[in-house]
């Protein structure tokens, strides 16, 4: 209700001295929007990229790569309740956050981060926890003893995963920076592809690799997967606006542009050099879209998300064609060049389409502090080169520590010719 120029509310509100100004209260309206979103962040997990992973291995692993996915998001919740979200979100330094939130201590139902429970913002978080780690499992798919995974998947969430989400959400140095990362390019993509990568060439290919062609063995699976994918992914990245609200609108609707986008250009590149198009290429586009807009997907316009599906759907075939056929890289289901290249070039392209200045292309401006499209790009290259050394650093070193406590990470030649 209006009276004059002024709201009811407003009007209580100079009654009563400002006694509620500055007082954090529960916003439904967002709480029940990021609800919703971490139940489809979690939909991405399971079923989704379960069904799409188990789609594209071969009919001997898929009920293994289903088992990975599923364990993963039991350890990964565990861990996080314990000390994960403390770490990650707890006040700290700029590196690491402190264990003042051990098992959710202080935090009760009335408990509030911003203006919803913090109990949901936990919870949406660890739906971020659970998927990261998941998308590891494409770059050793096929080969990795299950007690190996389980033991990397811990400790890589802890050691990788939960500082760098504190460097960049948490309080820490890349956010104090202005890096921009709405959703996750650098804590989930790049963590992600550089870990799958790092792990592939550790454990070196599949007993056959490059000859012996490794063909899904159910596309239905994995396109029904790749469908949940998509729509689970306006959770991703609308939720992360962490509100009911025309930021969250604007980001679920790049995202689905860059999809889109995404989507189509991979088809048509396949399309025009292998002489058709295929199902596992238009999903694996959607895919490369949908990461690669992730870190600007709260930042830019529909007009930049555009231009960023179109490059993510050429940059990231390239990327894919020549890690499998030039460098004979064995990274089973291609995590590093779509969610590691895609995350790179996501974050950095972010730096360029939020300036507010590029007409129909622009976004919506640099951080604060920062008041030029050259520095903005030079903070998002920061982020990305901290986090790529970072993760193949510890990557490496968990998978070494691993290997030696678990008698090797391979499956034997018996097991891996069985499934």
């Amino acid at each position: 209700m209006k009276i004059g120029q002024f709201s009811l509310a407003g009007l209580l509100l100079l009654a009563t001295g400002g006694a509620w100004a500055g007082e954090a209260t529960l916003n439904t309206g967002d709480t029940a929007w990021i609800l919703t979103s971490t139940a489809l962040v979690l939909f991405m997990t399971l079923p989704g990229l379960a069904l799409f992973y188990g789609g594209l291995v071969r009919s001997k692993n898929v009920l293994s790569v289903l088992m990975q996915c599923f364990a993963i998001a039991g350890v990964s919740s565990i861990l996080w309740l314990i000390a994960g979200y403390s770490l990650a979100f707890g006040e700290g330094n700029a590196w690491i956050g402190d264990f003042s939130k051990v098992l959710m201590a202080g935090i009760g139902r009335e408990s509030l981060s911003g203006n919803i429970p913090e109990s949901l913002f936990m919870l949406f978080q660890m739906t971020f926890a659970i998927i990261t780690p998941a998308l590891v499992v494409g770059g050793f798919a096929e080969r990795m003893k299950f007690s190996a995974m389980l033991l990397f998947s811990a400790l890589w969430l802890m050691l990788v995963y939960v500082p760098v989400t504190h460097w960049v959400w948490g309080g820490g140095w890349l956010g104090q920076m202005g890096l921009y990362d709405f959703a996750g390019g650098t804590v989930v993509h790049i963590t992600a592809g550089a870990a799958a990568l790092v792990t592939a060439l550790v454990m070196g290919p599949r007993r056959g690799f490059p000859t012996t062609p490794f063909t899904p063995h159910n596309m239905t699976m994995t396109v029904t997967g790749a469908g949940m994918l998509w729509v689970g992914w306006f959770g991703f990245n609308g939720g992360s606006a962490l509100a009911a609200n025309g930021d969250a609108a604007m980001a679920m609707l790049v995202t689905h542009i860059s999809a889109a986008t995404g989507a189509m250009t991979w088809m048509f590149i396949e399309w025009k050099k292998f002489g058709k198009p295929s199902a596992l290429g238009v999903v694996t586009g959607m895919v490369a879209g949908l990461g690669t807009i992730t870190p600007a997907s709260g930042f830019v316009g529909p007009g930049g998300a555009l231009i960023i599906g179109l490059l993510a759907g050429s940059i990231c075939f390239t990327a894919t064609m020549y890690l499998k056929q030039v460098l004979k890289i064995d990274d089973s289901l291609d995590v590093f060049p779509v969610h590691g290249v895609g995350g790179m070039l996501g974050t950095m392209l972010a730096g360029v389409f939020s300036a507010a200045s590029l007409g129909l292309f622009s976004g919506y401006g640099f951080a604060d502090g920062i008041s030029s499209m050259g520095g903005q790009v030079w903070v998002q290259f920061i982020g990305v080169a901290a986090t790529l050394v970072f993760t193949v650093v510890l990557t490496w070193g968990i998978l070494k520590v691993v290997a030696a406590v678990t008698g090797g990470l391979r499956v034997d030649a018996d097991q891996e010719q069985e499934g």
